[in-house]
């Protein structure tokens, strides 16, 4: 029987990594790229209505050009919402990262009892799903209910800080884990050579660990502004409960507004392309500043 040539045999050893990146391509393809040249598309159109707009083809869709955009660009209300999510992301990305780090350093020091339980306790807010536990923040800053006394929580001046507590009380877990994992990759010789030297706990900390922690704080910063940029599921839970959260406090509540309530979705399909287009500019400008400190590149 004939051997196949090993030119074949090369070619198939070559198509098999591409075998299993398939099924991740398709999803890949299936669920985020076709949404996104549709989302695309749409920003590119608009409904002209002609006379009532009653009756079948007196609504059609035609070519905008960029006119959607530069309707999103000129809205106020979208960047007001903008300058309510750079405070409330000031405030959690702060708290949260500072949080995180602080107690991935508590757990990996020399001497932790219940270390495990305790692992388990931070990061256990994590898993909860985030309407779920907006819910039970949000039972929890109403005035009759709370056992925090009569405060209000939710008032117009605090509503950003109480929505900035449910965003560090869930996300702080997820980012000390990321952080303790590193911590527990770096060899224990370092410290050992360190505490021969001298140096003591909080030395080995600021001297050691958290420049070697510097491309995982720098990973778990990008993933929250990130996530803090698309922040919906907290102002649009805590809306029912109180009258200070308008229905477009943040960008993408903005969006949902027009998709969903006016019906404007060449709008909203706009208006979420322009904060696509933010967040990569925010996340790719941070990380060209930080690059060549956390990577080693120039």
């Amino acid at each position: 029987m004939r051997r196949p040539e090993k030119g074949a045999r090369t070619r198939r050893a070559g198509a098999v990594p591409y075998l299993f990146l398939a099924p991740a391509m398709v999803l890949f393809t299936l669920f985020m790229a076709l949404p996104i040249g549709y989302t695309g598309y749409l920003s590119l159109r608009r409904t002209k209505v002609s006379g009532l707009g009653l009756g079948r083809g007196a609504r059609t869709e035609v070519f905008a050009g960029l006119g959607n955009y530069a309707a999103a660009v000129g809205d106020g209300e979208l960047w007001a919402g903008w300058l309510r999510v750079l405070g409330y992301g000031a405030l959690v990305l702060a708290l949260m990262l500072g949080l995180a780090l602080l107690f991935a350093l508590m757990l990996d020091a020399a001497h932790v009892r219940l270390a495990r339980l305790t692992r388990i306790s931070i990061y256990l807010p994590y898993a909860v799903p985030g309407v779920a536990a907006t819910l039970m923040w949000g039972f929890l800053y109403l005035p009759g209910l709370s056992p925090f006394g009569d405060h209000a929580f939710l008032g117009a001046g605090v509503v950003t800080f109480s929505m900035a507590n449910v965003a560090v009380w869930g996300g702080t877990g997820f980012n000390m884990l990321v952080l303790y994992t590193n911590l527990r990759a770096v060899p224990r010789e370092y410290y050992e050579a360190a505490r021969i030297d001298g140096a003591g706990e909080l030395g080995i900390a600021l001297r050691i660990k958290i420049p070697i922690l510097a491309p995982a704080i720098i990973l778990t910063t990008v993933f929250s502004v990130v996530a803090t940029i698309q922040v919906f599921t907290e102002p649009t839970t805590l809306r029912p409960l109180t009258n200070t959260i308008s229905s477009t406090w943040s960008p993408l509540m903005k969006v949902y507004r027009d998709a969903f309530v006016t019906g404007d979705l060449h709008s909203a399909a706009a208006t979420s392309m322009v904060i696509a287009g933010i967040s990569v500019v925010v996340s790719f400008g941070f990380l060209r500043i930080v690059k060549n400190h956390a990577f080693g590149e120039g």
